[in-house]
């Protein structure tokens, strides 16, 4: 068992790096700028809210859209006209409970329009707005017993919703994310970034909890950032995103939680989607999809499938200098480039059904396939010089690389009310994954004397994974509730790699880097919660408690002793928000919460992973969790200007370290540093400019303070700034365009600095087929001008990258929606809610 009476290097999870504290301190200290076009722009932006300023006389309208037999109706159109000249003035959707809010409304005669396909559209009676807040009727559609054919959806979701508690952004109302995969959807999002290696930032915080329908997919960063590069964004409903999530969801993910909400056909009878897409950039991107849904009385089946087949490029320089040690005298120089060209395939499948019991049960499963094959091969050039630049050695390397990543999974659930108020529900998870990488190496010396060396890797893993939890939710009344639930999760995961050296025709054993690695891990969890409205005051406040336990063993070589390690800890994670409405206008919220992350198992896992000759990525068994304190305060001013000021601590900061051993090679790992301090302001705004323009925008400023810690010590400070910036137009008989882009500047970590980055992409669309179908064309990175490039810092050495992608493409894209509705057999029962669930695995 690992305890705090451990040597200093052990409970820091660095004792594998001492050697790294001749760090270079020369770039600590980076100035932050970045273009006149950024400022600008800015400018623009913030002209354009110009005629947000407050009004007088403005109220609120708050209304719910339900069925004739009371159930909730989700994404139904609400239309807000004038009475005295018909004029629309406000379009909203409905939320997942039927409700609506429209605020900022000035005080006059209205009548409203609220339409959903297969229900009939009903124009209101007029009425007047005199008062601060008005409680509009209750609005019940009936069926409508025509087929889809005549239902015409007047109105467009808007690509971001703002919340006080959190942000909301409707993937298909974005139209560059025609053809595009969920990865690159992410890097688009209002306050997110991805880095070259995939990890995804949340505001300038990495360590994001990511969610599929709600649930976790317990892989690591590397095979989250894989399966999302696979996964269609055609696939994709909406991204929820929350800085501070409440005390039900899990206490990991120290930036906050980004759910990803898949798409679900709600119209009752059945119905499909179909989109297909052709894209080009050097090579080509395919995506495919396919939905079918049945839904009538108390049943619901549904089946999705999608595929999607891309080649894309890498094409690396890194230029690396080393030193004598202690000094800045150069010995050596190590030039590196290289071109790795591949494809992926991936191939998703979801099925499941959804059954009501009676009027006070329904039960759920859902049965969940993702297949990813990957292949890559890479030629890169190697040259050593000497101190005086000459031409020391010259190496060609040949890569071939295939990676197969397998999942299957299969989701029960069930909920029951236990009368009006109470409810209790069930959801239990297994998941299956079998991953197989495979590599070959063919490093040829062509200077000073010709000699070929040939590696070969074989690296199998399997996961397997159990979930269980129990949700207990009361009204209590009107403006109070009460939330209890318990969950646990099995990790088991097994994991190989084998290396062998080619001589002679004979494939012996490298014992340098072959080992077994075995892995299980127990996470148990409790959590109570409460909210609590009076008036213009809402209190939401809960705590969770979670215990983790884990071990682990390293066995496999007959060169090296067999290493057993566990580790066993736990902790409370309060969370804490209140609201206050002030007006119609303005809203304020703060939101306080303690936060975990634990190391990816796999991170923990000492392997060697040969990048090439002279660069490997290992594991750290000694990697411990890092905890967050995070502080937010919010206003809302009406449903347009959301600004927000964050802080946050976070100790046992998790850092990327890189190190090098005798022989020059470079090691990429993971560990604990000191403590990172993170404070920042960040500021969403949408408006409609005109009526046919509509614009969001984000803009993230922050401050990192990373310190470092007795065995790597250091500081590193850098002011940064990120910034998203959409423009929707729509115009009549069906067309639309879109101009998006966003923009980040030079961010750091302690031993690496990136240089700014960012895409412009444009977008135009026209529906078809009487509006059942929809044509798009879109062309990312306009400019070519996301590439990835830096500087790294290691011990004694020094290196420059540069990484360029597939990123510019033009993209092509066609989908069709058909069905028929049915007429209401009987009066619907049992929960919408859970008629609605989707439940997927990973």
């Amino acid at each position: 068992m690992i305890s705090s009476d451990q040597p200093e290097d052990h409970r820091h999870g660095l004792q594998p790096f001492k050697q790294m504290n001749g760090i270079n301190q020369n770039r600590v200290s980076i100035l932050f700028s970045f273009k006149m076009r950024t400022v600008l722009t800015l400018l623009i932006s913030t002209l354009c809210l110009a005629n947000l300023i407050a009004q007088d006389s403005q109220g609120e309208i708050n209304t719910k859209v339900t069925t004739s037999s009371a159930q909730q109706l989700a994404r139904a159109t609400i239309q807000l006209h004038r009475a005295k000249d018909s004029a629309l003035l406000r379009t909203s959707i409905s939320d997942d409970s039927g409700r609506v809010v429209l605020k900022a409304v000035p005080y006059d005669a209205y009548f409203i329009t609220v339409s959903m396909v297969n229900y009939k559209t009903i124009d209101g009676s007029k009425f007047e707005l005199a008062s601060p807040i008005l409680n509009y009727p209750e609005i019940r559609l009936e069926p409508e017993a025509t087929g889809l054919e005549q239902v015409t959806v007047t109105a467009k979701k808007p690509f971001v919703q703002l919340m006080p508690d959190k942000t909301i952004v409707n993937v298909e109302a974005g139209l560059t994310n025609t053809g595009a995969n969920m990865l690159e959807v992410l890097e688009k999002s209002p306050g997110i970034t991805v880095d070259r290696d995939g990890n995804i930032s949340l505001k300038g915080r990495q360590n994001v909890l990511i969610l599929i329908d709600g649930k976790q997919t317990y892989l690591p960063a590397s095979e989250i950032a894989q399966m999302l590069e696979g996964m269609s964004a055609s696939q994709i409903d909406q991204l929820e995103i929350m800085d501070n999530p409440p005390a039900k969801y899990d206490a990991a993910g120290n930036a906050g939680v980004i759910n990803i909400r898949t798409k679900k056909i709600k119209q009752r009878g059945f119905n499909g989607n179909l989109s297909s897409s052709y894209g080009q950039g050097h090579y080509y991107k395919n995506n495919n999809s396919l939905a079918l849904n049945f839904r009538r009385d108390n049943l619901n089946l549904f089946l999705t499938y999608s595929s999607s087949n891309n080649g894309n490029f890498t094409d690396l320089d890194a230029n690396r200098v080393y030193y004598s040690p202690g000094t800045k005298n150069i010995v050596s120089r190590l030039n590196q480039d290289g071109w790795l060209a591949g494809d992926i395939a991936n191939h998703t499948l979801r099925a499941g059904a959804d059954i009501s019991i009676g009027k006070s049960t329904s039960l759920g499963f859902a049965l969940s396939g993702v297949a990813i094959n990957r292949k890559g091969n890479n030629t890169a050039t190697s040259t050593w010089d000497d101190e005086s630049g000459a031409t020391d050695s010259l190496i060609r390397t040949f890569t071939n690389s295939r990676n197969r990543f397998r999942n299957g999974g299969v989701n029960l659930n069930f909920k029951h009310a236990l009368s009006k108020s109470k409810d209790v529900s069930v959801d239990v998870d297994y998941l299956d994954y079998d991953i197989v990488g495979r590599q070959n190496f063919d490093n040829i010396t062509e200077t000073p004397v010709r000699y070929v060396e040939t590696l070969r890797a074989d690296l199998p893993s399997s996961i397997g994974i159990f979930s269980g939890k129990i949700d207990y939710h009361q009204q209590i009344d009107n403006s109070s509730s009460f939330d209890a639930g318990y969950k646990t999760s099995a990790v088991r995961t097994n994991n190989k790699a084998e290396y062998f050296l080619l001589n002679n025709s004979n494939w012996d054993v490298d014992y340098d880097k072959t080992n077994y690695f075995a892995y299980r891990e127990n996470i148990h969890a409790l959590y109570v919660s409460g909210e609590k409205r009076l008036n213009a005051i809402t209190l939401q406040g809960g705590v969770r408690w979670e215990h983790t336990s884990y071990n682990a063993a390293q066995t496999g070589n007959p060169t090296r002793k067999d290493s057993i390690f566990d580790r066993s800890y736990h902790g409370l994670f309060p969370n804490l928000s209140v609201q206050y409405k002030a007006d119609s206008n303005n809203t304020f919220a703060l939101t306080a919460g303690r936060r975990l992350d634990r190391p990816a198992y796999q991170k923990l896992n000492p392997f060697v992973f040969v990048i090439n000759k002279y660069t490997y990525m290992s594991g750290n068994p000694f990697f411990q969790p890092q905890y967050t304190w995070n502080l937010n305060a919010t206003h809302q001013f009406k449903e347009y200007i959301t600004t927000t000021i964050n802080y946050s601590i976070t100790n046992n900061y998790f850092s990327q370290i890189f190190f090098q051993d005798d022989k020059g090679i470079i090691y990429y790992s993971e560990g604990n540093l000191g403590r990172m301090r993170n404070i920042g302001i960040s500021v969403t705004a949408q408006t409609n400019v005109t009526g046919w323009w509509s614009m969001n925008t984000l803009m993230n400023l922050y401050n990192k303070k990373i310190e470092g810690n007795a065995v790597m010590p250091g500081e590193t400070q850098l002011t940064q700034f990120n910034m998203n910036l959409g423009n929707q137009f729509r115009f009549n008989k069906g067309w639309s365009a879109e101009l998006t882009g966003f923009f980040v500047t030079r961010e750091r970590e302690l031993q690496e600095i990136t240089d700014p980055t960012g895409q412009i992409m444009i977008g135009v669309g026209k529906q078809v087929l009487k509006n059942k179908g929809s044509l798009k064309l879109t062309l990312r990175d306009i400019f070519y001008t996301q590439a990835m490039k830096g500087d790294t810092d290691f011990e004694n050495a020094f290196e420059y990258f540069k990484l360029t992608r597939d990123t510019r493409v033009l993209t092509i894209a066609f989908s069709y929606r058909f069905g028929k509705s049915f007429k209401s057999a009987s009066k619907r029962t049992g929960a919408s809610e859970e008629m609605e669930r989707v439940g997927t695995g990973a």
